[in-house]
């Protein structure tokens, strides 16, 4: 028998439950919102709301900066009516009560509610602030003092120079003859004098300093003195703010943010904290007794500076905003049966990786080609892992890993049997005379026009709310630098190599994906493009040192794609 799925009405302003005419099985469980494939209501859904965007006129200038959407399969209790919510991260134009969409869990924005007249009161105080900063007498204090503090070298030096000159030839004179107890004494008097000018010169500008100094601090005070208000009172509206939001559990359960975040390791609710998608649409759906079936996360518009997002891709909860969150408010759920990945959710594959090949073997070490979905080292869940293995085969040694790559990339690994050899080749890695090459295949055309051979600069550093996600940080990030080579491009894919020059996390992912690297993610990549049968990044050849022999040694292994 043949299924379909259809939807009965475009999504509606007057609702937020928006009625989903099914003719095909529902899901079967709640599906993990930190690892999922979208079910096929989930995408007719998230088509709708994406059509609705696309005809919502005072939303487009800002959905050039792109925001993240979320659709939410529900059923009416008892089995009844099937429909889906939707929402938006944040907010939109300002507004987090647009209809149509499920509201915030906690409205803070009316204009004359509590948050917004201390967020104004909060406001005046930063001015307040920038003006006592900026006042032209806190300046004018501030270049004197500057000025002072630069003659007060000069004097200082100019009167040590006097100094020195003096004994100099009070020393050659001692030495060219005999002095009578008169010149002596003298010399002593012009020593003592002129090393209490050099104290009276230091004292002079000292008090000078000194008097603009304490106009400084009576401004300086009166700035830090409200820094410390404005820091006492952001923090409390924030204490306010995460106490009110009130998150509810599949059991009917209430928990505000302030006692779910305490368990953490933030401690505290990070900003924007159950502002994301999934909350507010869970949310929504235990208050109105509607049954979760399927969530889905999707990006509409434009490219973020930092973060890899592309328009229709869909996304899984983030990890330091979302996961405290939606581990309260699904537990006890279908949830309990799912494990969320740290690394693209390949963890299913560890089980059929089986004997690691070995490439190279000696005394020292040895080159293995690792498959895709094994660990390179024990992970917080999985043990099972290229240093495990190794581990097992020699007991008697300490085995190392020179470096690592991720569970789903495949590939050349150095192993280490020694410390004295471990060492010798980090320093090669951290020298950068050991070369790496790995092979890709990108998800789409490279845009026409773009180098065959070329070099992506893109600074990275780990997204401390969304881990193990990095992002493109030009101020804080640190050096990431790939050669690239495009071999083929055609049929949707580009076939690449790539040559990293440094030693980053997700170092070559990130600079394909990322608009400002090559722009295409590689195939598989489930944390910055699409799911696949694995990801598509292959380490394939290496070239270093022989940390014992000194020869210089070159190995290679097939590309499996």
């Amino acid at each position: 028998m043949t299924f379909y799925v259809y939807v009965s009405d475009t999504m509606k302003d007057n609702q937020i439950f928006h009625p989903l005419a099914v003719t095909q099985p529902l899901p079967s469980q709640m599906n993990n919102p930190f690892d999922y494939e979208p079910h096929p209501l989930c995408l007719q859904a998230a088509q709708e709301v994406s059509a609705y965007i696309a005809a919502k006129a005072e939303w487009q200038a800002e959905m050039t900066a792109g925001k993240m959407f979320g659709v939410l399969l529900v059923q009416r209790q008892d089995g009844g009516e099937v429909g889906f919510l939707a929402a938006y991260s944040g907010q939109i134009c300002g507004r987090s009560d647009w209809q149509g969409f499920v509201p915030a869990v906690f409205d803070y924005l009316q204009p004359d509610g509590y948050f917004k007249t201390n967020e104004a009161e909060i406001s005046q105080m930063n001015t307040e602030i920038a003006r006592l900063s900026e006042l032209p007498e806190r300046k004018r204090l501030k270049r004197e003092i500057t000025l002072l503090l630069q003659e007060r070298e000069q004097a200082v030096e100019k009167q040590r120079l006097v100094i020195a000159g003096a004994k100099l030839l009070r020393d050659q004179r001692r030495k060219e003859r005999h002095l009578t107890r008169e010149e002596k004494e003298a010399m002593i008097r012009e020593s003592q004098f002129q090393k209490a000018q050099l104290r009276r010169i230091k004292q002079h500008f000292s008090d000078e300093i000194g008097e603009k100094e304490a106009k400084t601090v009576i401004l300086n005070a009166q700035i830090k003195a409200l820094e410390q208000q404005r820091k006492e009172r952001s923090r409390n509206l924030q204490y306010w703010l995460f106490s009110h939001f009130e998150m509810l559990n599949a059991e009917g359960e209430r928990r505000s943010l302030v006692d779910i975040f305490a368990e953490t390791a933030f401690k505290e609710p990070p900003s924007g904290a159950g502002e994301c998608c999934e909350p507010k649409l869970l949310q929504y759906a235990y208050a109105h007794q509607l049954k979760p079936l399927n969530i889905a996360m999707f990006w509409y518009g434009g490219h973020p500076q930092s973060e890899i997002r592309h328009h229709g891709q869909f996304y899984p909860a983030c990890s330091g905003k979302c996961k405290p969150i939606l581990r309260w408010m699904l537990d006890g759920d279908q949830l309990a049966d799912h494990k969320d990945s740290d690394d693209g959710g390949h963890e299913a594959m560890a089980g059929r990786c089986g004997e690691v090949e070995i490439v190279y073997e000696d005394r020292d070490m040895v080159v293995v080609n690792k498959p895709d979905g094994l660990l390179s080292v024990p992970g917080i869940e999985t043990k099972y892992s290229v240093w495990k293995i190794f581990t097992d085969r020699y007991p008697n040694l300490h085995i190392f890993l020179v470096h690592r790559l991720d569970m789903a990339t495949s590939g050349l690994l150095l192993i280490a049997k020694s410390r004295a050899v471990h060492a010798r080749l980090q320093r090669q890695f951290a020298e950068r005379s050991i070369q790496k090459r790995y092979v890709a295949l990108l998800d789409g055309d490279v845009a026409v026009g773009t180098p065959r051979r070329g070099t992506i600069n893109l600074p990275l550093r780990p997204d401390l709310f969304d881990r193990p996600r990095q992002v493109v940080d030009r101020v804080d990030g640190k050096e990431a630098v790939t050669d690239y080579h495009i071999m083929a491009t055609g049929n949707g894919m580009t076939r690449i190599e790539l040559f990293p020059k440094t030693g980053r996390t997700h170092q070559l992912r990130m600079h394909c994906a990322h608009p400002d690297g090559l722009g295409l993610p590689i195939i598989g990549d489930v944390l910055y493009g699409r799911r696949a049968d694995r990801l598509y990044l292959h380490a394939a050849s290496i070239d270093f040192t022989h940390p014992t022999t000194g020869m210089r040694m070159h190995l290679e292994t097939k590309v499996p794609f």
